[in-house]
């Protein structure tokens, strides 16, 4: 359970209802035929993963969640916080590595920065 100290960054909501009508709209054809059914996966993958994936930040670090898994990065491992061209937040590690932190844009770097609870972390935009 997210503690209320931790800032949490998911996709829209729309996502997820569209997938929802979706899968309701895929039913008539899945049902057609048994080879059809595979197709229901798709819209409750995208279902699945808009639900799942995520950022959560705190003062430990951030916890980027997929659909199948998750990552643990302490904040002394990010040296830096910007965007990439697409306008996503990206976090540039300590080993070189850059990280795009899922669901977060790079108008939300304030509130990730805030969440850090550390003035050492630069934010480039």
């Amino acid at each position: 359970m997210a503690r209320s100290d931790t800032v949490r960054f998911r996709h829209h909501q729309a996502i997820l209802v569209a997938a929802i009508v979706a899968t309701l709209g895929t039913l008539p054809l899945a049902s057609a035929r048994a080879y059809l059914l595979p197709i229901l996966l798709v819209p409750l993958t995208v279902a699945a993963w808009s639900w799942r994936t995520g950022t959560d930040a705190d003062a430990h670090g951030l916890r980027l969640r997929a659909l199948v898994g998750q990552r643990r990065v302490p904040w002394d491992r990010v040296t830096e916080l910007g965007t990439d061209p697409r306008g996503r937040a990206v976090a540039q590690l300590t080993d070189g590595e850059r990280l795009v932190l899922p669901a977060v844009r790079g108008a939300d770097l304030p509130r990730l920065v805030t969440a850090a609870g550390q003035g050492e972390i630069q934010s480039a935009q």
